[in-house]
């Protein structure tokens, strides 16, 4: 026992990020050697469906808790990042934009249509309510996020009003026993990404860059412009200071793996554990994390704009000045609600392309061609949203700081 003991330290003790890297390396080598070997997939299945299953009981308890718990003081905070959270993502549809404009590119329409799509942004946030009061035991079971941060909100105000401090302990405690559960699935986190990499890289291979080579560079050259030069622009603007050294450890610590897991959902377990590392508020980012993670959607605005802009690109229509700027805000308030569609972002292309009269048959194909490319669109996309939010939940902090000092 001792032995395991010791073993166990060890493997605690040596950085996340470092064992990951060993992971990610360990599955690609093993999916180029022996791509027969299909079960090593299992793992990466397990570890994602770990942290899906448990992330909504997590996300509604720490929210429900923190809301009880809040002496008050935050209200400016959440103000900071919900501003942060909507400016960076109509940013990034401006970027997505001008890179259409500056690099247009078409794809194959030529394939059929299939699936469904919301018709415009009234049935975008229709879903967005409806779902906002779904059962809360439903939303639980289902991982509606709209409604767990509804429901959470309302149960913590309740205990806050009505409760006694002995009950809004017990639930603290239950959250904080949810907590170390989630740290321990953390730790294996390792495996979980070789069993990812092995699956994308055995069924995948390299086969999307040179069909979707073009778009997929669009994609991902706005993503990383909005990540690696917008994002922190605007925290500077709000810091004052160098803030490189932070988006670094977000896109680490956090980026790296929701590259991988390509789930938001995924990820608030350990956007959480990042937070709490930083030494940030846990009654601030238990609700701006689970939030971030519902309009922070920097990449789905990027999604968004680019295929619809290539759409129209393809068919010929001519997009103007005054049609663009539109097309941003639209893509802006539809990633916002691309939590509460199916399909998430990618559905939400034909609403955008129906701005420009393009039909929903012809729109669908679009999105086809968008799961074809989904492998590394959807995680870069995923990357980019959830490291934000970990990101823009610190500025917002350090933003409140800096002011009291000054005060």
């Amino acid at each position: 026992m001792a032995g395991i003991s010791t073993l166990l330290k060890k493997w605690t003790d040596t950085s996340l990020v470092l064992r990951i890297l060993v992971g990610l390396i360990i599955g690609a080598a093993l999916a180029l050697t022996f791509p027969s070997w299909t079960f090593i997939g299992i793992f990466g299945q397990v570890f994602v469906s770990a942290l899906k299953a448990i992330a909504p009981v997590l996300v509604a308890l720490l929210v429900a808790a923190s809301i009880a718990k809040a002496k008050g003081g935050l209200g400016a905070r959440f103000r900071t990042v919900i501003t942060l959270y909507l400016l960076s993502t109509l940013i990034a549809a401006v970027i997505a934009v001008c890179g259409s404009f500056l690099f247009p590119v078409t794809i194959n329409l030529s394939g059929e249509a299939a699936g469904n799509a919301p018709g415009g942004l009234s049935e975008v946030f229709s879903t967005l309510l409806t779902n906002m009061v779904t059962n809360p035991i439903l939303s639980l079971s289902s991982a509606n996020y709209i409604g767990i941060l509804f429901w959470a909100i309302v149960a913590g105000l309740a205990l806050k009003k009505v409760a006694s401090e002995n009950t809004i302990n017990v639930v603290s405690d239950l959250a904080e026993v949810i907590s170390q559960a989630v740290r321990w699935v953390i730790q294996f986190a390792p495996f979980g990404i070789m069993g990812l990499v092995f699956s994308s890289v055995s069924e995948s291979g390299l086969e999307i860059f040179t069909d979707y080579g073009k778009l997929l560079l669009l994609l991902v050259g706005c993503m990383l412009t909005t990540s690696l030069l917008i994002n922190p622009t605007i925290a500077f603007l709000f810091l004052h200071k160098n803030p490189y050294p932070l988006l670094w450890r977000c896109l680490k610590e956090s980026g790296l793996n929701a590259f991988f897991t390509r789930s938001s959902a995924a990820n608030i377990p350990i956007n959480m554990d990042l937070c709490k590392k930083m030494g940030l508020d846990e009654e601030f980012y238990s609700v701006s994390i689970p939030l971030g993670a519902t309009i922070n959607m920097n990449g789905a605005a990027v999604t968004i704009t680019v295929l619809s802009l290539a759409v129209a690109h393809t068919v010929g229509i001519e997009v103007s000045l005054v049609s663009a700027i539109v097309l941003s805000i639209i893509a802006t308030l539809g990633a916002c609600g691309a939590s509460g569609v199916a399909g998430g972002s990618l559905l939400l292309v034909p609403m955008a392309c129906s701005f420009f009269g393009i039909s929903n048959d012809i729109a669908m194909q679009a999105v086809g061609v968008g799961f074809i490319i989904g492998v590394v669109q959807d995680s870069v996309e995923t990357a980019l949203n959830s490291s934000g939010d970990a990101f823009f939940t610190a500025v917002a902090e350090f933003y409140d700081r800096r002011k009291k000092t000054v005060d």
